[in-house]
């Protein structure tokens, strides 16, 4: 059993969620005997730490010092960026959700919107844009959600692009990793091109949920809800409020730490 701190109980993780995660992580980096230093630092406090990081939105420098150096933390965080882990722990944790609530792994239909974020100074000019519709100056965060606000695709883009332009990589990101969905719902800035597109390129039906202009007033529109919902699950965790990455992919994976924890803390619940 690794060791845990227990002083940050909101995000450490506890002894459940480790059974449940410790399975899913890499091997330690000197396992093949093939040279190269053994881990110094207990992988329960890395992780802890990354959703201290996530959880409490703030820098990497800031880590209090029960935890593993900060440079140490942040490497490992970036060397499981580029190794895709944090994407490939999600997927096996969101498929055991879905199984664990009486569905098939593979979802059949999904639903997508975007959210712009505001972007700190460490977002670079050259991956950061400014939302005319929002006012926002930074990135945006294109997902992909099944029928019950699962994570299932996300693409982070400069705020600039416009949430059907941005949804062409999400549809091909989506489709690349599901055979089995066929239809998508989405609300009326995908309507366009997009749709003829994505019949035509990717084999999905993209069905949009319009709000009916004579309603006034605050109106929960069906299928669209769920994706809100996830939106709140991701920015429960305030490293996620505001983007402080200095890299897209780095962000998406941010996303991706998000929703092991949220997943990861529901399986334990049930464990």
């Amino acid at each position: 059993m690794g060791h845990r701190c227990a002083v940050y109980s909101s995000s450490s993780v506890t002894d459940a969620q480790w059974a449940i995660l410790e399975p899913l992580l890499p091997p330690p980096g000197n396992t093949t005997g093939s040279g190269g230093r053994p881990e110094k630092h207990c992988r329960r406090l890395v992780l802890d730490a990354i959703f201290y990081v996530v959880r409490g939105g703030i820098a990497w420098r800031q880590l209090p010092a029960e935890f593993p150096p900060a440079t140490t933390v942040y490497a490992i965080f970036v060397r499981w960026v580029r190794a895709g882990v944090w994407q490939r722990i999600h997927d096996a944790l969101r498929d055991r959700v879905r199984v664990q609530g009486s569905r098939h792994p593979l979802p059949s239909a999904a639903i997508v919107d975007a959210q712009s974020v505001q972007g700190a100074d460490t977002v670079p000019r050259s991956s950061r844009g400014y939302d005319e519709g929002k006012k926002t100056n930074g990135r945006k965060r294109h997902i992909a959600v099944d029928s019950n606000g699962l994570l299932l695709a996300v693409v982070v883009t400069m705020a600039g692009i416009q949430d059907r332009d941005g949804a062409f990589r999400l549809l091909a990101a989506l489709r690349a990793q599901f055979s089995t969905i066929s239809l998508v719902w989405a609300d009326g800035g995908y309507a366009g091109r997009l749709i003829d597109w994505s019949k035509r390129v990717v084999s999905l039906t993209v069905q949009v949920v319009k709000r009916t202009d004579d309603v006034k007033g605050f109106r929960v529109l069906p299928r669209r809800w769920v994706v809100e919902r996830t939106f709140a699950w991701i920015c429960k965790h305030r490293r996620c409020v505001r983007d402080y990455e200095t890299r897209p992919d780095h962000h998406e994976a941010i996303v991706y730490i998000a929703m092991i924890a949220t997943m990861s803390r529901r399986l334990a619940r049930t464990a």
